[in-house]
Formats: C-alpha cells, structure tokens, sequence
C-alpha cells in the first residue's frame, strides 16, 4: 500500500514542478505566449487562473497524500508490533524425543578362531 502512495507522490510531484517552472511571477509565462489581449476567448487570465488553482491543488493533494502514507506506514508498524509482543506471551514447548536416535556403537568382530 505503501508503495501505491509513494507513486502517488511521486507523480504529483512531478507536475507541480512542472505548473510551477511555466508560471512567470511577473504576468509572463504561459500566459504571455497567447497575446496580451483580453479580447481573446480563455486568455491570459484564465490562463494565469488556472495555473494558480491547479498548484494550489496539486499541493493540497501532495500533502495529504504524505499523510496517508504514514498513516499506512505507522498502521503496518503497529500490527508487527502486537505480533510481536503475543509471540512473547506464548510459550514455545519443544518435543521431547523419548526414543534413542543415536546409532548403536558397532564392535568389530573378533575372530577368536582365527589361529586355525
């Protein structure tokens, strides 16, 4: 989930730098390359609106998805956290072998009758 989120953010990112490197601080920018006109239909202004509205809300996007991403984040730590602490209230019995495992020592045979 996590990984969703920091796609997300990457990608809103990305075009906020992108709304903001074609803004011109001083009227210029986007907007200046279709006339200086207001005659014009979607012109300057609504142009320069835009552009403001839409950092705007690829900021307020931005942040809130930072916010659930540690929520997401948080949220995982969290139940590893109570795994972990009912592993320690458990207790771990291990089998007892009752039966013998080891291999029987083997005595090599002697052949008394071997002077014969």
């Amino acid at each position: 989930m996590f990984n969703i989120f920091l796609i997300l953010i990457m990608i809103v990112a990305f075009l906020l730098v992108v709304v903001i490197m074609v803004q011109n601080p001083k009227g210029g920018g986007l907007g200046s390359s279709f006339g200086g006109g207001s005659q014009q239909i979607g012109g300057v202004q609504k142009t320069t609106d835009f552009l403001d509205k839409s950092t705007w809300w690829l900021a307020i996007l931005m942040i809130v998805l930072i916010l659930l991403s540690n929520v997401t984040i948080f949220g995982n730590q969290a139940a590893a956290s109570k795994a972990l602490d009912g592993a320690n209230d458990q207790q771990i019995e291990t089998p007892v072998s009752t039966t013998n495992d080891a291999p029987a020592s083997t005595v090599p045979a002697t052949d008394e009758n071997k002077d014969n």
